[in-house]
């Protein structure tokens, strides 16, 4: 016969990715000629839950590296650009949840996937997946067996000692020589 318990544990409540994507411009002191290279660092980002939704707070670093003057002279140029997404991940679970968290994880870091020049001014755009799982308390039921091994009685060194002397006390010496008398009588 089985019966059930609840556990409350951590689990997983909802997860999912998302690929997002945002265009920027920059103007750089010099009318730049052609790019040379774009590279994002600095991704940082958290994220929290508001009612149904995730807001996901981050930042990353842009550095452009350009031509200009006919292509006679380089220059790198930094930008920072601060994000907000807001997502919502649909829950697995529907049951009686406490004290969710969020989890971000960056699964494809940020990078430039296309950079123009437009009337000397850098037109650029930034890819990232994201990752995000909420997670919380929640309650499981288990099956439990009701026939459950019984107790093994924990004795003591000393209880022990004590059991074995208590035995010597109370063994009758005559019983003892009279069942080996009966043994050897039986094997004659």
């Amino acid at each position: 016969m089985s019966s059930f318990k609840e556990i409350v544990t951590k689990a997983v409540l909802g997860k999912g990715r998302k690929v997002f994507t945002t265009n920027h411009t920059l103007t750089t002191p010099n009318k730049p000629t052609t790019i040379l290279g774009c590279w994002v660092i600095n991704h940082n980002f958290s994220g929290v839950k508001n009612n149904d939704k995730i807001n996901i707070e981050g930042s990353y670093d842009v550095n452009i590296w350009y031509s200009y003057d006919n292509d006679s002279k380089t220059e790198v140029v930094k930008q920072t650009n601060n994000y907000l997404e807001v997502v919502h991940v649909r829950k697995k679970e529907t049951g009686e949840v406490t004290n969710e968290d969020v989890i971000i994880r960056s699964l494809s870091q940020p990078s430039c996937t296309k950079v123009d020049i437009v009337d000397g001014v850098i037109h650029y755009k930034i890819e990232k997946e994201l990752g995000i799982e909420l997670i919380g308390d929640t309650k499981v039921r288990i099956s439990i067996d009701e026939d459950e091994d019984d107790w093994e009685d924990i004795i003591d060194e000393d209880e022990l000692d004590n059991a074995n002397e208590q035995i010597e006390k109370e063994v009758n010496e005559e019983v003892i020589e009279e069942k080996e008398n009966i043994e050897n009588e039986n094997t004659l």
